[in-house]
């Protein structure tokens, strides 16, 4: 449970402390679990570190299941807030000692059992079921599944009939077949459902800079969602590695398709903190609205160190499934608020500002702690009780909310796999003048682990100051990939930018060259793109430039986008919407 010390003042300089539970009303990616350190030694020859990816979540019995890659285990949670892990490897004798121990995990529900099926070519591994997965209670519905699958899906439709999806390649499609619910063989035989068009859509070519120079696109991560009869079979592109990395869609009237792919991802987030959304898969929480969650590419330790996040989904009247992204790991509303995936408006105070620091480990600058790039990191000297951590706002502001981003420092961690008892502790103060300061939250007792913590203050709180002091740190040095402030501040949103140009030739119109006029008091860009002038459903946030080449457009439709600026304060009105043909 999620702890917060709420400070009430009584005479000048003293303070009673409350412990009260707190009430969350809103969530900020990288979502806050604990995750697993790699099981997988040649993985982590560079340090010990986090990782997980290929989410799925699942609504069951009004309660959310989160399983992914290899966490030895799966989480639970009532409101998409505080999760709960659940320890557990879905293993078999005859599997041996295997690291893919739950690989891209396929998840479904098939009447009041739960399924769970992970990654395999071979017919050895188990599909397990549960009827109360919250209490850990499996047992094996098929020993051995007889057709295996590499990132498998399973789909329970409307009428009853069951499915599974899979596929993971540079060069094979994916594929889709019918099962038997009761003995979950197949029914015929396989059938192929959808390859990647890279020379069409500009999205799915493969490296940071879709420059397809090394390595054809990889297609994997099947999914499929029933909607308003409708089949929406989503899948990823190009590579978990590169902040591209995304989710598309291909609608179809039958579950085994044919299918037409939409022309833009689904779910795309190369820019800000926490870049990709690739592989991942849709669900409803209880009060029926549309989330997706995916991958986030970090991949500073290793290719596939990798974190989750969670984005609002949606359905057109058209017929267009989209995902909103922008401001996309800034604070948002959770299932149970009253505004369930609005963005909240809380902006970042502390972009690139002033750093002071107990002490700092050789090149690892304290300014990484606020540049906004979760691949790098600030680090301390030691991980000893005491080292600290204080960013200027600038300008007294309103804080509504901070976001703990440890880093992986753990250059003497022998951390493999899932680590049980492991916590961090710490105080995070706020202070009017760098001198006087107030404990806005005491995690000085905190036992869990929390990588990427999350501090909504039940009470917004006015302070030029924030300050984070350790306490405890489970291993590794006292490091943070981002200490991220979120609020009001006081002064003036940006002014409207002026010229924007988006020039896109003949040559490959898979790709634009977008540039704009500079905004004096902005530190952020969002670029708003789509197939029309109210459907821009794909956004890119850009810092310190006033230029950016887009490469994910379809070569084959005519493009609309706008830009509006960032600051502490809120955002500019954005610029009038422009065609490219």
């Amino acid at each position: 449970m999620r702890i917060l010390f709420l400070i009430i003042w009584t005479t000048v300089g003293t303070a009673l402390l409350a412990q009260t539970s707190n009430n969350f009303q809103t969530y900020c990616n990288p979502i806050n679990i604990d995750y697993g350190y790699t099981p997988i030694p040649n993985f982590s020859e560079w340090g010990r570190h986090r990782a997980t990816a290929d989410p799925v979540i699942v609504n069951y019995k009004d309660d959310y299941y989160l399983f992914s890659t290899n966490q030895w285990g799966y989480w639970w949670s009532p409101d998409m807030s505080k999760w709960t892990f659940q320890p557990r490897k879905f293993l078999r004798p005859w599997n041996g000692n295997v690291y893919d121990e739950l690989c891209a995990p396929a998840v479904g529900v098939v009447g009041d059992t739960l399924l769970v099926f992970g990654s395999t070519y071979t017919d050895k591994f188990t599909i397990w079921m549960s009827t109360d997965p919250k209490n850990n209670e499996w047992k094996p519905l098929v020993d051995s599944f007889a057709i295996g699958g590499w990132d498998p899906d399973f789909f329970t439709d409307t009428d009853g009939r069951f499915y599974m999806y899979n596929g993971s390649s540079n060069r094979y499609p994916l594929y889709g077949i019918e099962l038997d619910r009761g003995s979950m063989q197949p029914k015929g035989t396989r059938k192929e459902l959808l390859h990647l068009e890279d020379w069409r859509y500009g999205w799915q070519r493969f490296g940071e800079y879709m420059d397809n120079t090394f390595l054809d696109p990889f297609l994997e991560g099947a999914h499929m969602t029933k909607h308003n009869n409708k089949y929406y079979f989503q899948f990823a592109a190009p590579g978990t590695e590169f902040s591209g990395y995304a989710d598309g869609v291909a609608v179809g009237d039958s579950p085994l398709g044919p299918f037409v792919k939409q022309s833009d991802p689904l779910s795309y987030k190369p820019g800000g903190f926490a870049r990709g959304a690739g592989h991942g898969a849709t669900f409803r929480d209880k009060h029926g609205n549309y989330w997706h969650v995916s991958t986030i590419v970090l991949g500073v330790k290793n290719n596939f160190e990798r974190r989750l996040g969670i984005w609002p989904t949606y359905f057109d009247r058209d017929d267009i499934m989209y995902t909103n992204t922008t401001f996309g790991d800034y604070p948002h509303y959770l299932p149970d608020s009253d505004s369930p995936g609005r963005f909240t408006g809380w902006m970042l105070l502390n972009y690139k500002k002033s750093v002071s620091v107990s002490s700092t480990l050789g090149a690892y600058a304290a300014n990484y702690a606020v540049d906004e790039n979760m691949k790098t990191y600030w680090s301390a000297s030691s991980g000893k009780k005491g080292e600290w951590i204080s960013t200027d706002l600038g300008a007294v502001s309103t804080v509504h909310a901070v976001q703990i981003n440890y880093a992986d420092q753990d250059v003497d961690s022998t951390f493999l796999g899932k680590i049980d008892d492991i916590y961090h502790q710490y105080k995070l103060l706020a202070s009017i003048d760098g001198k006087k300061w107030e404990i806005i939250a005491d995690k000085s007792v905190n036992k869990t682990d929390v990588p990427h913590d999350y501090v909504e203050l039940a009470t917004p709180h006015k302070a030029r100051y924030i300050k984070l002091e350790n306490v405890h740190m489970p291993s590794g040095k006292f490091a943070l990939s981002g200490l991220r402030v979120f609020g009001k501040g006081i002064g003036k949103v940006p002014e409207p930018i002026k010229q924007f140009m988006v020039m896109r030739t003949e040559k490959d119109k898979r790709s634009a060259w977008i540039k704009w006029s500079p905004v004096d008091n902005a530190y952020a860009y969002n670029i708003y793109t789509g197939l029309a002038p109210d459907k821009l459903y794909n956004c890119i946030m850009v810092h310190d430039a006033n230029d950016y080449y887009y490469k994910a457009m379809d070569s084959q439709k005519p493009y609309y986008f706008s830009i509006e600026a960032i600051n502490e304060n809120g955002t500019s009105v954005r610029f009038p919407v422009v065609k490219v043909d």
